[in-house]
């Protein structure tokens, strides 16, 4: 009798394998399967942003933020949606609080730089960072998460508890704005450390509590559109290619070979999540996933430049040393079939090469070849008019 196979949930991280384990092993395992509890998973973490730089980011005007208070007495939970102010950290009390800021890594490079350790993920599967602080006591109560999500400690001890009984109840309460539990009994209870980082498939209930200090903890979250997301949109785009008369009837990964590429298996879960998507061409699947999973969960779009600039000034700049550099706004993936390759931008389909298309979805800064191809130069040119790229002209030292 073959014996049955047994998971480990907690493993040991090191400096070559953050994950404790190779990439293909994590994603065979336990990607979207089981939670995995990662110890050291980076040895001497240090946060890349202090607790007084989140709370100044989350007074800024377009800055998703909010503040979360737990009136334990009361059982009771006030939300506070950004932007917020100096006032209202003020009030804040002694401990029973924390602060959610969504997207920070689109404000902050250095927060960003995180992402680079999960390129063993398509660069198109990671939707943002976000940070939490709070003060003893503070969290958001027992919940389920519908998407992927790593949660990295950064700074004092956050309490995790979790339940990975496949059978326990994920009613929500009616009495409060968050959607927290009605009932939760963990399974698995742990304290973590600084470097520690605890993976959650979607569906996973899981509470976690600032504990003895200031906690700080940055989530690196999945892109996890819902089948009726991936439905509306396909139809919409269908409907603008079909004449009228015509009417549609309605986790396997492997680490990423070429960064941003979506390859022939996202068309075969596509259609597994899409019965009636197996009826399209794929050329078609393939250009409507593109262009709908760069502009998905975009809550900005870079500005065109005021004053366009022509191509020899392009030219003369990048000859010079210019440097390009990614607007932290600008979503990019691409793909290849039998019309060539193409490269999707915030939703916009641009023909170009391969090595190009792989360069721009890899490298957020890059000096491009001088012998670039002249239909290369032309999209360069239209992402930097557009504000996909930004031009970052070299300083000579004297």
């Amino acid at each position: 009798m073959k014996p049955i196979q047994s998971y480990p949930i907690e493993v040991r991280g090191s400096a070559s394998r953050p994950l404790g384990m190779s990439p293909a092993r994590f994603l065979r395992d336990y990607w979207q399967k089981r939670p995995l509890l990662i110890r050291n998973a980076f040895a001497d973490f240090q946060p890349p942003l202090q607790p007084d730089d989140l709370a100044g980011l989350a007074c800024e005007p377009t800055a998703l933020a909010r503040l979360i208070v737990h009136d334990e007495k009361r059982e009771r939970w006030h939300v506070n949606s950004g932007p917020l102010s100096e006032a209202d950290f003020a009030r804040t009390p002694d401990r029973n609080w924390t602060l959610l800021v969504q997207d920070v890594d689109k404000w902050d490079a250095d927060v960003a730089g995180l992402l680079q350790h999960f390129g063993f993920l398509p660069s198109w599967r990671i939707d943002d960072v976000m940070v939490s602080y709070a003060e003893p006591g503070g969290g958001v109560g027992a919940h389920v998460d519908q998407y992927d999500v790593f949660l990295l400690q950064g700074l004092g001890q956050r309490h995790w508890a979790i339940s990975d009984d496949p059978l326990a109840p994920k009613a929500c309460r009616q009495d409060v704005e968050l959607k927290q539990l009605v009932q939760f009994e963990p399974t698995h209870e742990w304290l973590l450390d600084p470097g520690d980082m605890l993976y959650l498939p979607p569906g996973v209930p899981h509470d976690g509590v600032a504990f003895g200090g200031p906690c700080m903890t940055f989530s690196i979250g999945m892109r996890a559109p819902s089948q009726a997301e991936l439905t509306g949109d396909l139809a919409d785009y269908i409907a603008e290619q079909l004449p009228e008369e015509l009417r549609y009837a309605d986790p396997d990964l492997k680490p990423a070979r070429l960064s941003g590429e979506i390859d022939h298996g996202v068309l075969d879960r596509l259609k597994q999540a899409l019965p009636f998507a197996g009826a399209l061409r794929d050329e078609l699947l393939h250009d409507w996933f593109g262009r709908f999973i760069t502009r998905y969960r975009s809550a900005h779009v870079p500005a065109p430049l005021d004053k366009p600039l022509a191509a020899d000034a392009l030219a003369a700049k990048l000859a010079a040393g210019a440097r390009l550099l990614r607007h932290p706004w600008s979503r990019l993936a691409w793909s290849r079939g039998k019309a060539g390759c193409m490269l999707y931008v915030n939703g916009h389909a641009h023909a170009t090469t391969p090595a190009l298309a792989q360069q721009l979805c890899e490298q957020r800064e890059l000096m491009p070849d001088r012998k670039l191809l002249a239909a290369e130069r032309t999209l360069l040119l239209t992402l930097v008019n557009d504000g996909h790229l930004l031009l970052r002209t070299s300083r000579r030292r004297r």
